[in-house]
C-alpha cells in the first residue's frame, strides 16, 4: 500500500513537472490602435509575431515555447499604463515591447519599478528615457533623439548649410529634438531662425507653412511623425515649401511605411532610420528573405525593431538560464551580440542599445511616385549618445 502511495505521488510530481516544463514564456506587445500613430501598429504586431514564430521554430528557450499576447490602447499615457498593467498583472507577461511615442513610454517606464517585468522599448526616442527617467526594468532598442541629432549635424556639416528652421510636433520628442539640434548646430557654427511646434493631430497646417515660407532659412529640420507627417508633406506641396530649402532633414516622416501616401511630394527629403532592409550581413539577408516569404513584403524599421526586442530578450534568457526577471535583466544589461542590424551592445549603465544608423532619401519612382533609397550607414561609434549623468539606476 505504501509503495503504491509513493508511486502515485511520484507520478503526480512528474506530471506537474511536465506541465511546468511545457508552460509558455509570455511575451507582450503594448500597441496603439487609434489616432495618428495607429498607422504603424500593424508593423509592430508583425515584427513581434515573426520573432515569436522564428524563435519557436528554433525550439524556444529552456525547453519552453514563447507565447505572444497583445494589448491595444488609445495612445494616452493613462491607457498605455493600463494596457501594460493588464499584460503583466492579469496575463503573466514577463517581457514586452510595443508601439509608443515618448509620452506613453515615459508613463509606462515610471511604473516599471513596481512591475515584475521588463519593458524593451522599440519606438520611443526621448533622451529622458535613458537619462533622468531611466530605470532598471526599462531597456530601449530604438534610436534616441540624440543619435538622430548627431546624424543631422553631420549632414549639416557636409551640406555647408548654416541657417535652419525647425518644424516640430508639439510632443515630448519634438521639443527634445529641437532643443538638442539648436544647441548642437550652434556649437558647429550654425544658427536656428524659426522654431515652430504644431499639434500632431492638426488637420490644417496652413498657418505653419505660411510662417516657414516667410523668409525661409537655408535648411529645414522636421520631426512630425506618422499620419501627421503625411499631412504636412501633402499640404506643403502646392506651395513648394520644401523646394525653398537647400536641404530638408526629417525624422519619422520619410520611410518605407509612409512613402506610398506621399506620391512624389517628399522626393529629396532625408531621414535617419534604425533599420533598412538592404543593410549588409548574412543574418539580415536571411531575416529579409524569411520575412518576405511570410508577409509578402519587405520588413520595415518598425518590424525590425520589434523583432530585435524579442531577439535580445531570447539571448538574455539563454544567457541567464532562467526566465526569472532579475536574472534576465542582469543578462540583458551589457549584452553584446550580432543581430540583423550588425554588432550591438546594450549599454549596462543606461540600458540604451548602441547600434548603427541608416541614412535614407526619398527619390522619384515614376510619375507621381516615390520610393526610399538607402544612402549610407553610420557606425554606432559616430552617433552613440553620451551617457547622461542624470541616469541613476
Amino acid at each position: 500500500m505504501i509503495k503504491r502511495l509513493f508511486a502515485v505521488a511520484a507520478a503526480a510530481v512528474a506530471l506537474q513537472g511536465g506541465a511546468w516544463a511545457q508552460s509558455t514564456i509570455k511575451l507582450g506587445v503594448v500597441n496603439i490602435d487609434t489616432g495618428p500613430f495607429a498607422v504603424s501598429g500593424a508593423f509592430v504586431n508583425d515584427g513581434a509575431a515573426f520573432a515569436v514564430e522564428r524563435l519557436n521554430a528554433q525550439g524556444g528557450a529552456l525547453g519552453r515555447k514563447y507565447e505572444l499576447i497583445t494589448q491595444n490602447h488609445a495612445g494616452t499615457p493613462a491607457s498605455a499604463i493600463a494596457a501594460a498593467s493588464r499584460l503583466v498583472e492579469q496575463q503573466g507577461v514577463l517581457f514586452f515591447t510595443g508601439l509608443n511615442p515618448s509620452g506613453t513610454s515615459l508613463a509606462i517606464a515610471s511604473k516599471m519599478t513596481g512591475m515584475n517585468a521588463l519593458f524593451i522599448d522599440a519606438t520611443a526616442a526621448s533622451d529622458d528615457l535613458t537619462g533622468k527617467n531611466c530605470g532598471p526594468n526599462y531597456f530601449r532598442v530604438g534610436l534616441t533623439d540624440g543619435m538622430q541629432v548627431n546624424n543631422f549635424v553631420e549632414l549639416a556639416k557636409q551640406s555647408g548649410v548654416k541657417s535652419w528652421d525647425l518644424m516640430m510636433a508639439d510632443i515630448a520628442v519634438g521639443h527634445d529634438t529641437a532643443k538638442l539640434f539648436n544647441a548642437a548646430i550652434q556649437q558647429a557654427g550654425g544658427s536656428v531662425r524659426k522654431v515652430l511646434f504644431a499639434p500632431i493631430t492638426a488637420s490644417d497646417l496652413g498657418s505653419y507653412i505660411a510662417q516657414l515660407l516667410d523668409k525661409p532659412a537655408e535648411g529645414l529640420v522636421s520631426y512630425y511623425p506618422s499620419s501627421g507627417g503625411i499631412t504636412l508633406i501633402k499640404q506643403q506641396q502646392p506651395f513648394k515649401l520644401f523646394e525653398k530649402y537647400k536641404i530638408v532633414l526629417t525624422s519619422s516622416m520619410v520611410n518605407e511605411i509612409l512613402i506610398g501616401a506621399h506620391g512624389e511630394a517628399s522626393v529629396g527629403l532625408w531621414s535617419a532610420l534604425s533599420y533598412f532592409w538592404q543593410m549588409p550581413g548574412e543574418r539580415n539577408a536571411a531575416f529579409v528573405k524569411a520575412f518576405e516569404e511570410r508577409y509578402k513584403r519587405k520588413p520595415t524599421y518598425i518590424d525590425a525593431d520589434a523583432y530585435l526586442s524579442f531577439e535580445l530578450v531570447h539571448q538574455a534568457i539563454l544567457k541567464a538560464g532562467t526566465t526569472d526577471v532579475p536574472a534576465v535583466r542582469n543578462a540583458l544589461a551589457g549584452l553584446k551580440t550580432t543581430t540583423i542590424v550588425g554588432d550591438v551592445e546594450m549599454r549596462a549603465a543606461d540600458h540604451q542599445l548602441l547600434r548603427p544608423l541608416v541614412l535614407v532619401q526619398a527619390v522619384k519612382a515614376g510619375e507621381g511616385k516615390g520610393e526610399i533609397a538607402m544612402r549610407s550607414i553610420t557606425p554606432r561609434e559616430k552617433i552613440s549618445p553620451v551617457l547622461s549623468p542624470e541616469c541613476k539606476m
